[in-house]
């Protein structure tokens, strides 16, 4: 076993000595990727040095390096290096963190955890929550608390049948995960609003409560309203503050979609960008984006943790427990969907333990920093446009050989150039999509990336752009 573990340790180390130098991505076909690496399961069990040479191959030759100082796709934090190793000894040691009894020191960490976050967010003293696989749950457990709590009837026992129609409401910027919500409680995707944008992306307030008044004149419940705290497409911040005005004087349930820019709330420069975020009754935000932390890692916040026992707890016989005896804490399968669930806090608490708050906060200023660093290189250079102000730390941006070429053609060119370039394997972004226009996308939350890097996708832009625009255009 130990020869095992020190070999898989070397591996790693190997990954983190070798990264810098590493091809972003080796792509090929499907067929070309399955064919290298899928085995038929053996009869009998591989040696060592198999199984060393088989992960080798799985995770460095056929992986893509999402934690390569130029890997600034999506939103893909870049792993730590206490996360990694505290994961092995979770999985070793192997505490189901849905019951207290089968994890005591596992589940007071998560319950500790998500009080100091929700105190970050300044929920208040009584918030609590829970981790989640992303934000796509974190979303959808904090709406199923709202959907439970104002639909004025029993969902759980009668359903969604027994009485009006409820209403979410968000833009057309707002994350597709809400919709996956609302379809999985239940409300069908019809049931979510998506409002006007103001010319900064941001949901109107105004546009809300008219709506909200509409429905309600309809017959129709009004149910939460779903914020935004940075957009995965530019990283914008609806205005919480007067979200917040509106909830509370409509009697909405207010819900923020923080996946990406909730840790936004441990920088001192940053922070004033979330205001009116604390008045939330739920916050959903992941660690494994702008934490850096390994997938996966999402969390869900609620400012009364009733909220979850209402949604989620069951009584099941077999679990049965004298809890004044025991003295037993919150058994956390209690609270969301998953009775069994693993050590997800260790490698986020041991990360916080291992670099404290403050130089997380101060990286996550750094990579907004970084964003406008980008943003002032595009304007500086020729052929290169910025397509939006940037958001936290993501930039937007076109390659544009020349004025007054055809829209149409410039979105074609830059699918293009990012397609050519997540094949070339030396930088790696990503796109968004504004309005009709295609354009490249950066998001920083890498802590290895760095001013260089930076200029190294621009250049590797600037290289492949050229090249295919002679190819278009003839």
């Amino acid at each position: 076993m130990r020869s095992l573990a020190d070999r898989a340790v070397g591996l790693y180390a190997e990954f983190l000595d070798g990264l810098d130098d590493m091809p972003i991505s080796r792509y090929a076909p499907a067929a070309e990727v399955r064919a290298a690496v899928v085995r038929p399961v053996p009869e009998h069990g591989m040696s060592d040095d198999e199984l060393i040479a088989h992960l080798r191959d799985v995770l460095i030759e056929w992986g893509v390096q999402c934690g390569h100082p130029r890997f600034l796709a999506y939103v893909t934090g870049s792993g730590t290096v206490p996360g990694a190793v505290v994961d092995m000894l979770a999985s070793g040691v192997n505490m189901n963190v849905g019951g207290w009894q089968l994890s005591p020191s596992a589940s007071e960490i998560e319950q500790n955890l998500v009080r100091w976050f929700a105190a970050r967010f300044g929920m208040g003293d009584e918030a609590a929550g829970l981790l989640v696989s992303g934000g796509a749950m974190a979303n959808m457990v904090g709406l199923k608390a709202a959907r439970d709590h104002v639909a004025g009837w029993n969902t759980r026992r009668d359903g969604m049948a027994a009485g009006p129609p409820l209403v979410i409401y968000a833009t057309d910027q707002t994350h597709v995960v809400t919709d996956r919500a609302a379809d999985a409680l239940g409300l069908g995707t019809a049931s979510v609003r998506r409002l006007p944008v103001d010319d900064r992306l941001r949901m109107t307030t105004g546009a809300l409560r008219e709506q909200i008044r509409a429905d309600r004149a309809a017959g129709l419940r009004p149910m939460a309203v779903v914020a935004t705290a940075g957009t995965t497409s530019t990283g914008t911040i609806d205005p919480l503050a007067e979200v917040a005005e509106v909830c509370a004087e409509q009697q909405v349930w207010m819900h923020v979609d923080a996946a990406y820019g909730g840790p936004a709330v441990l920088a001192d420069d940053l922070r004033p960008l979330l205001a009116g975020i604390e008045r939330a009754d739920s916050i959903a935000f992941d660690p494994h984006k702008w934490l850096y932390i390994a997938q996966s890692a999402g969390c869900v916040l609620v400012r009364d943790p009733q909220h979850l026992v209402d949604a989620y707890q069951v009584h099941a016989s077999y679990v049965w427990q004298d809890r004044e005896r025991t003295g037993a804490g919150v058994s956390l399968g209690e609270l969301g969907p998953q009775y069994s669930r693993g050590f997800q806090a260790l490698k986020l608490w041991s990360s916080l333990l291992a670099h404290g708050h403050r130089a997380y906060g101060a990286r996550i200023s750094h990579d907004a920093a970084l964003a406008r660093y980008m943003a002032a290189r595009v304007q500086e250079r020729d052929r290169f446009e910025l397509a939006a102000p940037v958001g936290l730390s993501i930039c937007c941006f076109a390659y544009v050989p020349e004025p007054g070429l055809d829209a149409g053609y410039l979105s074609r060119l830059n699918e293009r150039i990012m397609t050519e370039l997540q094949l070339d394997g030396r930088v790696y972004i990503s796109n968004a999509l504004l309005g009709e226009r295609f354009v490249l996308r950066a998001c920083i939350v890498n802590h290895r990336t760095e001013a260089d890097d930076i200029d190294a996708v621009l250049d590797v832009v600037a290289e492949l752009g050229a090249r295919l625009d002679s190819e278009l255009r003839g």
